[in-house]
């Protein structure tokens, strides 16, 4: 006899014999190992079925979005990235669900869920139920399926690590012994029958809360086994961000980013800004799945263009450029030669000109007498009107939103300074609702745009930031701040930004970018190409005739494209240094602006010596060779002097004089006048320096005749010195010298005595 004492698992029985009867035994055992290899093949089918998986084509993809957004659109993208089928419920009806941000709602979602799934037949259906504003999609069907199926339960929702929106229901959640002990409603799983049933006993309004509807199923044990509920509790499925913003960080893998949650260690497949995490997922939406990586760097950013290479000029949108002049700007000049430079139909454009500044009317209505008329129309609204900034820009965006010619609004603070002439161009070809161009400034890491928030709504640095900046990371990404210079379509002015005050006296650019964002607007900046730059308006001085000449150390950029000779770069790659008499070097350092510029402030001052040989502005008060001038000094100007001749001219000196280092220290410099009827020439001398810098100021021939230098020990002249040009030469023992007579017309050159 045997008896079959225990069972250990499916696959292997244990048995054991008594002596009475062998061959009864024997019959008995041959039984039951065919009875058990029966039952071995059975679970092994059944197992194998098992892991042989879902098909995909059985999972429909259900979300509601009663509105084409931005955020609807990228769940779209990134969902036929993936191959999902996507059915989407409620278009063109309007939302009376509630605002998730400041109370519960989200009832209609359960509504539209229970209608659409009425049409369903095929209990083999496997439905996913998301929402589709905040979301996106970080892996394809096969490997959701998976997990789902992973989890041995027919219905699968997303866990949150907070509870909302009745705390006290807290108690009524089963226990966890590791993860996310709560429901979220923003997604779930399940087979066509249990979601059925899960919405079936739904009567509540659209208002009411989806969230606690789905909690108080969940929450009631009989409920939650009939249906045969689950929540993804490690987030192998389903990230919420609410609450979890510090277990998540983005994962590059080869040409496609995941989310891995760090706590758990899972790559979840669907990641949701639910809550106040919309900004967090704009952020992984720059990546996830593969909008920006390593490998391919921005692969969406040539997609849904607007080209303008085939239209002809009339054919171009019209754009209405708002310029905003709200404090005194250097380099302002510039800035409306850079604007008439714009590679853009004039006639297509339209300009609205706030200028609160009285020092700056000289230079708009220049501007406008010289080349207003090429433009479709003008705007301007001058410093008597008092009008505040942000008033301002609500009318700029008022004037596009009343055209109905405006297709769009460039907003183009002055203390921009694009040197890109096709930039309004790119960003119109962008096809983007509001698209900035990136600018920086100079030297600093500083940009028009903030890559995060802070909890209070400021500034706050994001991880890919800095990369930004410094073109590391190259792509178009959608931000929460913009400011200075951005394009806005005017459609969106007409349709979702109806209201027209954007902008708030407080901060107006905060105002702007909290309105876009509360309307779920999506604002981009492009670092595709170079743009510009933005210039400080720190410390910009208004005393004086051409104040940009004190920007050397605020904007040195600017100051050295405007000031400085457009070849001087050259000059040792192109050998421009001459060398007209020994020990003496000729070469380009001042554009022409810096010469009329210098020449006009010296005459603006006016204050020239009388060339007598006492001089209190020196130290002892006697100059022996004196001449007609007015010293750095006395126009405040000697700091910005010697930075001039630190950055332009000591590079030269040590390297014409190798051996010979110097920080440019200086007791005398000076721009010198001369003239037929008051000083023509000057005697044979000795200068008091080391070595001397002598940069012409103006044009022989054409502001005056005769003039240049002699040095007698070599007898050598330059008798024809090139406007902007400098000699440079030893002041003491060898090189004796002498001032030419200038015989007409008046000669300006700027004199330094370079280490007494």
């Amino acid at each position: 006899m045997l008896e079959m004492l225990e069972v250990f698992s499916p696959f292997v029985v244990i048995i054991r014999f008594k002596n009475r009867d062998v061959n009864l035994a024997k019959m008995r055992l041959s039984s039951l190992l065919l009875f058990s290899g029966i039952v071995v093949c059975a679970l092994s089918a059944l197992v194998n079925s098992e892991v042989e998986g879902i098909p995909e084509d059985k999972l429909l993809v259900v979300t509601v979005a009663t509105k084409e957004t931005d955020g609807y659109r990228r769940f779209l993208r990134t969902a036929k990235h993936f191959n999902y089928t996507v059915k989407v419920l409620g278009r063109g009806q309007k939302w009376k669900g509630g605002d998730y941000m400041s109370a519960p709602g989200g009832g209609q979602k359960v509504r539209l869920l229970k209608e659409g799934l009425k049409e369903m037949k095929d209990d083999h259906q496997i439905i996913l139920f998301i929402d589709s504003y905040d979301v996106v999609f970080a892996s394809g069907p096969k490997e959701l399926l998976k997990k789902f199926q992973q989890t041995k339960h027919r219905v699968v929702f997303s866990s949150e690590t907070l509870i909302w929106p009745d705390r006290h229901l807290e108690d009524k959640y089963p226990h966890v012994r590791e993860g996310n002990r709560f429901l979220g409603s923003g997604g779930f799983i399940g087979y066509l029958p249990n979601i059925k049933e899960l919405v079936a006993n739904w009567t509540g309004d659209d208002g009411d809360s989806d969230q606690l509807f789905f909690t108080k199923i969940y929450t009631d044990q009989s409920k939650r086994k009939s249906i045969n509920i689950t929540l993804d509790n490690k987030c192998r499925l389903f990230q919420n961000l609410h609450g979890a913003l510090d277990d998540v960080v983005l994962k590059f893998e080869d040409h496609q980013v995941r989310v891995r949650n760090v706590l758990y260690d899972t790559l979840p497949v669907i990641i949701h800004g639910n809550g106040p995490t919309k900004l967090q997922i704009n952020y992984l939406g720059n990546y996830i799945p593969n909008t920006w990586t390593f490998e391919s760097g921005c692969t969406v950013c040539h997609e849904d263009l607007r080209s303008l290479s085939a239209l002809q000029e009339n054919e171009y949108p019209l754009v209405v450029i708002g310029i905003f002049i709200q404090q005194p700007t250097p380099f302002v000049t510039v800035f409306f030669e850079r604007l008439l430079k714009l590679q853009y139909p004039k006639n297509k454009l339209k300009l609205f000109i706030f200028n609160k500044e009285a020092h700056h009317q000289r230079q708009v209505q220049s501007f406008l007498k010289d080349y207003g008329s090429l433009y479709d129309n003008v705007t301007v609204i001058e410093p008597e009107e008092e009008m505040d900034g942000a008033a301002s820009r609500n009318l700029g965006l008022d004037l596009c939103r009343r055209d109905q010619d405006c297709d769009y609004f460039f907003s183009l603070d002055i203390e921009v300074v694009l040197k890109n002439k096709d930039t309004l161009k790119i960003l119109i070809e962008q096809n983007l609702p509001i698209v900035a161009p990136m600018i920086t400034r100079a030297g600093r890491l500083w940009s028009n745009f903030w890559g995060a928030l802070s909890g209070d709504g400021y500034y706050a640095r994001s991880e890919d930031y800095v990369d930004i900046v410094q073109g590391r990371r190259v792509g178009v990404w959608n931000v929460p701040y913009v400011s200075n210079v951005y394009l806005v379509k005017a459609g969106l002015l007409q349709r979702e930004l109806k209201d027209y005050e954007l902008f708030s006296s407080s901060d107006p650019d905060m105002a702007f970018c909290h309105n876009i964002r509360n309307k779920g607007i999506f604002m981009y900046v492009t670092n595709m190409h170079t743009f510009g730059r933005i210039l400080s308006t720190e410390n910009y001085q208004t005393g004086h005739l051409h104040n940009d000449l004190w920007q050397i150390f605020e904007n040195p950029v600017d100051w050295e494209e405007r000031y400085i000779h457009e070849n001087y770069t050259r000059i040792m790659k192109d050998k421009l240094i001459e060398n007209p008499c020994p020990d003496v070097y000729w070469f380009p350092v001042f554009s022409n602006v810096a010469c009329n510029h210098m020449i006009e402030e010296m005459e603006h001052y006016g204050k020239w010596s009388g060339g007598g040989n006492v001089d209190n502005r020196i130290h002892g008060g006697y100059e022996n060779v004196p001449t007609i001038d007015i010293h750095m000094t006395q126009i405040n100007f000697e700091k910005e002097w010697q930075k001039f001749l630190v950055e332009y001219v000591v590079p030269i000196t040590e390297k014409m004089f190798p051996g010979y280092y110097t920080k440019a220290h200086f007791e005398l410099a000076f721009v010198v006048r001369y003239k037929p009827d008051e000083q023509p020439s000057l005697r044979p001398h000795h200068d008091a320096s080391t070595f001397t810098v002598n940069i012409a100021l103006n044009q022989v021939g054409l502001d005056y005749q005769g003039g240049g230098c002699r040095f007698l020990r070599y007898d050598c002249s330059i008798q024809a010195p090139r406007k902007g040009w400098a000699l440079l030469h030893p002041g003491r023992l060898t090189h004796y010298h002498e001032g030419l007579p200038t015989t007409a017309g008046v000669r300006y050159i700027a004199v330094s005595f370079v280490d007494p």
